[in-house]
């Protein structure tokens, strides 16, 4: 898979008859085939492998524009979410030059995540996009501009890819510096406990909503509130996190 992540779209050119004959080389801008310059990735298994061949091919340099809250709450499966949580990982550990930025509301995931390596990450308003760059060779862009899950688009075309480079630098120049320490735990809100009893008792989304009289909407709002607070995107890791914020 990396090497077809990495291997470059070639651009066909065809001439014209007239310009065959005569040697001068002119093409007909009419008659050229370009091949496109990127290449969508649609479903569970085929972006699972893409990612996995991004995390193989990273030699020197990670770029990314990430939002670790945005698939809070949302209906994706957790192996998934843990899949790419993996596969880039094992990029950032295989790149010498690692530069993620994630909006400021994406705070108490990084802070959940762990210390911090300093330089490595920096904190921005929003953020255009999601993004993964690597080695300034391939990027891979959400269809949706939000979700991996949802499919991607992989890009190997340079120009393409130097552009958007050129935004990640211009945003990182502009972003928020990122010490290393571990962000301070709040308090969790009281709205929240219940929901957080309610998974640790291993109760459906359906019987805890309807034993604390919420819509099923509204439930699955809070639990992704609680999974933003815990700084997870695992209900399984939610118990774990919780206890050793002391919210137990």
């Amino acid at each position: 898979m990396a090497g077809s992540v990495l291997g470059r779209t070639a651009t066909t050119k065809p001439t014209s008859g007239a310009a065959a004959r005569d040697g001068t080389g002119e093409r007909d801008g009419a008659a050229m085939a370009l091949r496109p310059s990127g290449r969508p990735v649609r479903g569970v298994r085929q972006v699972s492998a893409a990612l996995a061949g991004l995390a193989a091919s990273a030699r020197h340099e990670l770029l990314t524009f990430d939002d670790p809250a945005a698939s809070a709450g949302r209906a994706i499966p957790e192996p998934f979410l843990e899949l790419a949580g993996a596969c880039m990982r094992t990029a950032a550990e295989r790149a010498g030059s690692v530069r993620r930025i994630v909006p400021r509301h994406a705070l108490a995931q990084i802070a959940g995540a762990g210390t911090v390596r300093a330089g490595r990450a920096r904190l921005t308003q929003a953020i255009p996009f999601k993004m993964i760059v690597v080695d300034r060779l391939v990027a891979a862009v959400p269809l949706d501009l939000e979700l991996l899950y949802n499919g991607l688009l992989l890009i190997r075309d340079p120009v393409v890819v130097q552009a958007l480079v050129r935004a990640h630098h211009a945003c990182w120049d502009a972003g928020e510096e990122l010490t290393g320490a571990v962000v301070p735990h709040r308090e969790l809100p009281p709205q929240l406990r219940p929901v957080l009893e309610a998974l640790l008792a291993g109760q459906t989304d359906e019987a805890a909503a309807a034993r604390l009289g919420m819509s099923g909407r509204t439930y699955s709002r809070r639990v992704g509130e609680l999974m933003n607070a815990l700084g997870t995107t695992s209900r399984f890791r939610a118990g774990a996190e919780a206890a050793r914020r002391g919210w137990l």
